[in-house]
């Protein structure tokens, strides 16, 4: 019995201290009619850089956004319903943030209809308002169950039991230009508004905005003179200028600059009251706009493989990437690199924003995850890697590096490669024949710039595979391996050759095919080259023959083709390549016991084949796992090291770059 007894002591304390309300977070009710609701469209920088400080109370639910009704929110806009736009209430709160001590939190309301009446307001003739609005109005009185009046002394009402009410704004008398009872109308709202919360209408604060400034043209200019006359009927109301405030064509809304502007006035006057004086000379009038341009700025410049005039995303000068969507209705959104999934945040105009620091130079494969759901992001390129089309960005590489896997122009030759022009070669999309598949097969070949001037000239050819999850597009588009190529001939450090880029059969990811082994993935490829490809290939093309002529190399599961393929056809192949190359040597395995005996003899095979290369990158785990037993065999060949690179396109390239000159 006594701890029960204790219980309800305890418990009455927790609800006795939790219904005392905050002396620090001030609440403000706003209401009004479209241009309190918020008429402009909501831009990025609305919606960045709020404080955690400035809260809404939602007074409908918006599912949308996760809202509901009687509940607080961080202030990002819409602050009115979902639908709405950007309202003077936005920056008021900002600007109050800004300039009030750091424990004070402020909250606002806002339950406001475009284009009602203020009788919309008034107790005593909503009811019949309500029922003869005009049909565009009834969806949005219905949204406060025909009655906003009572909705916002609802809200206020839970308010109070968190918070103090500081202040009232409003904007409204579009709809009853000059009448001239209008002020005794708005009082009466007023004065009603004080009395069902129990709020002193002697000393709480009204705010009341003028509509669009004769200075500007304003189609309703002509009311301003009534709104000047409020403080005669309401001791403690302050009209809020609108002169020099910027409007949208109609003359009768203003924009977001509009807003932003008259947002800050309704803080400048009412901060006396809070005890805090307003900055002197008032707010800078485009103080957002900086803050935003700053911040914009410091994203950087947009990414290379962006559509045209797609800004996201954007690289900055550190390599952190900034990744932007609009996708109004998505409930989450992440954007996902390397596997690794980051978090964006949504903007009240629909726009979703997230920046990944410290990512690694060079290429890398990334998607969007909308609501769950795996899409590319529509801003970029795309490329085929991990078994499917895939968003690509580029974290940009020093200019000493990064200009080899680039496009060098004759203007830019000199400066960057120290020649004085690079003649650049083409990359043919072909197609030919296969009688083992039963159907057309693609692929890409590089053809030195020569090609088209000497048509008697013949040249070696490099068969050059992509990795697992990619296809024949890759070291032409993710390998840039045409500008690598064209620039070391240009430098006279590689010879010209023709390089055939195939599809290896591997271009889904291991496992999605039911039953499929791992000797089995990719295999088939083997008989398509030698019996189909490299045959079209010496009919269609100017190659020489032999196998002195003929090299293959390739990336990750392509190191491992090339391996299976070159090692036991050596009478074809005298060049071999393996960059990351996905190949397994289990402890215990004998080296002579592999390819068909290719080691057997070490002798032989240093002396058949000119180049074994093997790059890796410092970072990854595949490529070196020959390695100790070609050393301990005393097998010849060449090792590379890519430094702070992994399984990845940056690696790939510098391989590429270094295994070019070493053949032919």
């Amino acid at each position: 019995m006594r701890k029960l007894f204790l219980f309800a002591v305890a418990a009455f304390f927790a609800v006795t201290a939790y219904a005392q309300p905050d002396p620090n977070f001030y609440i403000f009710l706003s209401f009004g009619q479209s241009n309190m609701e918020g008429n402009a469209r909501i831009e990025q920088m609305d919606t960045e850089g709020i404080s955690p400080r400035y809260q809404m109370m939602s007074a409908v639910d918006m599912p949308k956004m996760g809202r509901k009704m009687g509940e607080w929110y961080p202030a990002v806009p819409p602050l009115c319903r979902e639908n709405t736009g950007l309202t003077p209430v936005d920056y008021f709160g900002r600007a109050l943030i800004e300039n009030l001590p750091e424990n004070i939190k402020v909250g606002v309301i806002n339950v406001s209809v475009g284009g009602i009446d203020i009788k919309g307001f008034m107790k005593d003739s909503i009811a019949s308002y309500s029922k003869n609005c005009p049909n565009w109005m009834v969806g949005m009185l219905a949204a406060y169950d025909n009655n906003p009046y009572q909705r916002l002394v609802d809200m206020a009402c839970i308010a109070q039991k968190q918070g103090v009410i500081k202040g009232i704004l409003f904007h409204q008398g579009e709809t009853n230009t000059a009448q001239e009872d209008w002020i005794y109308k708005v009082q009466s709202v007023y004065e009603n508004l004080c009395t069902d919360l129990g709020l002193d209408k002697e000393t709480m604060p009204f705010l009341a905005g003028e509509v669009v400034n004769a200075d500007r043209g304003g189609v309703c200019a002509g009311h301003n003179p009534f709104v000047a006359k409020l403080p005669t009927v309401i001791k403690n109301a302050k009209v809020i200028s609108s002169a020099g405030c910027t409007n949208a064509p109609d003359h009768l809304h203003f924009d977001a600059a509009g807003y932003r502007k008259l947002g800050r006035r309704y803080a400048a006057a009412i901060l006396p009251d809070l005890g805090v004086q307003t900055p002197e000379g008032g707010f800078p009038d485009d103080v957002e706009e900086a803050i935003y341009a700053a911040r914009e700025a410091s994203y950087g410049t947009p990414a290379q493989y962006n559509v045209p005039m797609a800004d996201f995303p954007k690289i900055d000068a550190n390599g952190r990437a900034t990744f932007r969507i609009n996708a109004p209705t998505a409930r989450k959104v992440e954007v996902d690199i390397c596997g690794k999934k980051y978090p964006m945040q949504m903007s009240g105009n629909g726009d979703w924003t997230a920046s990944v620091e410290n990512l690694p130079v060079g290429f890398h494969y990334y998607f969007l995850f909308v609501d769950g759901v795996r899409v590319t992001d529509p801003n970029v390129e795309t490329f085929y890697g991990c078994g499917l089309e895939a968003s690509g960005i580029e974290i940009p590489t020093p200019v000493e590096e990064s200009v080899y896997y680039s496009y060098v122009s004759d203007f830019t030759a000199k400066g960057s490669l120290g020649v004085d022009k690079v003649e650049h070669g083409q990359v043919r999309e072909c197609y030919y024949y296969s009688g083992i598949e039963q159907k057309e097969r693609r692929c890409y070949v590089y053809t030195p710039a020569s090609y088209e001037k000497n048509l008697k000239q013949k040249y070696p050819v490099l068969y050059l595979q992509h990795g697992m999850g990619e296809d024949e597009t890759g070291w032409h588009k993710q390998g840039h391996m045409a500008n690598i190529i064209d620039n070391l001939i240009a430098q006279g450090k590689c010879k010209e050759m023709i390089v055939v880029m195939d599809n290896g059969n591997c271009s889904y990811s291991f496992g999605a095919k039911k039953g499929e082994s791992r000797d089995d993935f990719g295999a088939s490829f083997t008989q398509i080259l030698l019996t189909e490809t490299m045959p079209w290939v010496e009919k269609t093309f100017r190659v020489k023959t032999g196998r002195d002529n003929t090299a293959m190399a390739g990336l990750s599961w392509g190191g491992k083709e090339t391996f299976d393929i070159t090692l036991t056809n050596l009478d074809k192949f005298a060049y071999i390549g393996s960059f990351s190359g996905a190949i397994f040597f289990m402890p215990g395995t004998k080296l002579e016991d592999l390819y068909g005996g290719a080691f057997k003899d070490v002798n032989k095979f240093n002396s058949q084949v000119k180049t074994l290369f093997v790059g890796y990158g410092t970072d990854e785990g595949l490529g070196s796992a020959f390695l100790p037993a070609f050393d301990a065999a005393g097998v010849k060949y060449t090792r590379y090291i890519s430094e702070g690179t992994g399984h990845e396109w940056l690696t790939w390239r510098r391989c590429l770059k270094e295994f070019l000159p070493l053949i032919f």
